[in-house]
């Protein structure tokens, strides 16, 4: 599992409180489990929850939340435009005294696992996320295969609501 290290790592990054002192990031991995699709693949997910507790944290709390949606973005935009409150990304904060607090952190996180076999070798590779496909951003577009023109069409822009 990659994702556990790659959030730690741009957050200590990130926060100069958690560049000074690194141990405050406490990273645990809770109701985990392997999806899988019952094909002749091997290949598998890993769904788990991953908690991040930030302890004597004394700086804005926006100024670690605001990084962590970054890494959202990135390595499971699903998370972003949830309805479902109890899902995603939750929180809670201890309030230690006037000057700092506890703040645990719980997202929902999936990981991909691609498990190809070549004779009885097996090579596995973590998927990327599913990104969304970008926008058109020129206004004509022409569509072949090999040479033979499939399509042609003029993008009409979205008009503002």
């Amino acid at each position: 599992m990659y994702k556990p290290n790659s959030l730690r790592a741009h957050l200590t990054a990130a926060i100069p409180d958690l560049k000074r002192n690194p141990d405050k990031l406490l990273v645990f991995i809770d109701k985990g489990s392997l999806v899988t699709t019952r094909t002749k693949s091997r290949s598998f997910e890993y769904a788990y929850t991953l908690n991040i507790i930030v302890t004597d944290y004394s700086g804005e709390e926006d100024a670690l939340m605001v990084p962590l949606l970054d890494w959202v973005v990135t390595h499971q935009a699903d998370l972003l435009g949830n309805d479902d409150k109890g899902k995603g990304i939750r929180f809670m904060v201890d309030f230690n005294n006037h000057n700092s607090v506890d703040i645990s952190l719980d997202l929902d996180l999936t990981e991909r696992v691609v498990v190809k076999q070549t004779g009885t070798r097996l090579d596995i590779a973590h998927a990327g996320e599913v990104t969304a496909t970008p926008p058109y951003t020129d206004p004509y577009w022409q569509l072949y295969n090999g040479d033979k023109l499939l399509a042609e069409w003029q993008v009409h822009p979205i008009p503002p609501t």
